[in-house]
């Protein structure tokens, strides 16, 4: 038996940040990040319509991007003593993921957090607030999925917590807030939605009912990305509808090992992070070649290279254009192709070296790698990742 949960509610298209009136409640808290949805007006317009809806309303700001545990906790806290009955979350995927890990130590103060990181374990939610996210860019699509992750900076540790419990409760996909991204945003985020759709479509966990939403939001980021990158309004609003459809297939068929290596290397380097967005664009293709080992994921790869009209002689060929063309689209976005490149050489060999078997070891433990198509051992996965820090071909 299977199980296909998405929000109660999506409001899309212009204007739909209007439907905050008609929420139905005493307090709602509202959790935003830095200030780029106070600065476009947006954050003032949540606001009010909440409280043209009756409901006395709280901030809780400057959610860093990558939350933190002490950022969840300190607005757990500030929850508790508000004790709102509806959460609003809106910005990029760091303060919806905040305010989801947030809303688990409200309703539930005495819980552990290592509790909360095992996947599938959480109580039920629900027993005091409600939650509304609201998202400002077209990738991490958290405001559809039963997903958030959260930083711990003591571990350089990032921890997918995953349950169905944190589904929002509804979702507001408003265009007119992702036409605020900046270029480089706008292609990380929309590799992001790549890697969401593509790792559904094969992921050991899809069915009837995520396989079109995954395919379709292939085709219109194909169709859109780099268009919407170069600022085609008409574009950025697709981009926003594409990535929600990824997230709702994804949410439900569950991920794979892209993800499992850029939530473990993301935070690990001295130097800095490595964007997730960047991180899946950077390691998709390699991932792409090692489980088109298998039968089944090759047959669901060529698929997509059906669906993005690539000609190819075999299936294995089909794989490798496949590879060519995101990698291409990488390029055309200014993303480096290999880790080595990141950021001007951000991590060096010798550190990326020492921390190879650490960083695998951690790869192969996260929740994502269970639905991958392929297993990799521990040798596999150092070696996976030597080739996406060198720019290798994944041939074993």
């Amino acid at each position: 038996m299977a199980r296909f949960t998405l929000p109660r509610d999506i409001y899309f298209g212009k204007d739909s940040l209007d439907n905050l009136k008609n929420i139905k409640g005493k307090k709602a808290i509202v959790v935003v990040g830095g200030g780029s949805m106070k600065r476009a007006g947006f954050l003032d317009k949540v606001v009010n319509n909440l409280q043209e809806a009756g409901l006395e309303t709280k901030l809780f700001e400057n959610v860093e991007p990558d939350p933190s545990i002490t950022t969840v906790m300190n607005g757990a806290k500030m929850m508790r003593e508000f004790e709102p009955d509806w959460i609003v979350a809106i910005g990029g995927g760091s303060p919806i993921d905040a305010a989801k890990a947030m809303w688990i130590f409200y309703e539930y103060p005495d819980t552990k957090f290592e509790d909360a990181a095992i996947p599938f374990n959480l109580p039920t939610l629900r027993q005091k607030a409600q939650f509304v996210a609201i998202p400002s860019t077209s990738g991490t699509a958290t405001e559809v999925t039963a997903f958030s992750v959260i930083t711990d900076y003591e571990k350089g540790i990032k921890y997918p917590l995953a349950d169905f419990n944190l589904t929002p409760d509804i979702a507001i996909i408003d265009p007119a807030i992702a036409e605020t991204m900046p270029p480089k945003l706008t292609a990380h985020t929309g590799m992001d939605a790549l890697t969401h759709a593509i790792e559904a479509y094969v992921s050991t966990a899809n069915c009837v009912f995520t396989n079109p939403l995954a395919m379709k939001a292939i085709d219109i980021i194909n169709d859109n990305l780099e268009k919407s990158y170069h600022g085609y309004m008409a574009s950025r609003e697709q981009m926003h509808y594409a990535q929600c459809l990824a997230g709702m297939a994804f949410s439900n068929a569950l991920l794979g090992i892209v993800h499992s290596m850029a939530h473990k290397t993301g935070a690990v380097f001295k130097n800095g992070h490595i964007v997730h967005g960047a991180a899946n664009a950077m390691y998709l293709p390699y991932v792409i070649q090692f489980n088109a080992k298998n039968a089944t994921a090759l047959k669901r790869y060529a698929n997509i290279a059906d669906l993005l009209g690539i000609e190819y002689n075999s299936k294995e060929e089909a794989v490798e254009k496949l590879c060519e063309k995101i990698q291409a689209l990488s390029t055309a976005l200014n993303i480096p192709l290999r880790i080595a490149d990141y950021e001007n050489g951000m991590v060096p060999e010798d550190e990326f070296l020492e921390k190879l078997p650490s960083i695998a070891k951690n790869a192969i433990a996260d929740a994502c790698t269970l639905s991958n198509p392929r297993q990799p051992s521990q040798e596999e996965m150092e070696k996976l990742l030597k080739c996406c820090y060198y720019g290798q071909k994944v041939d074993f």
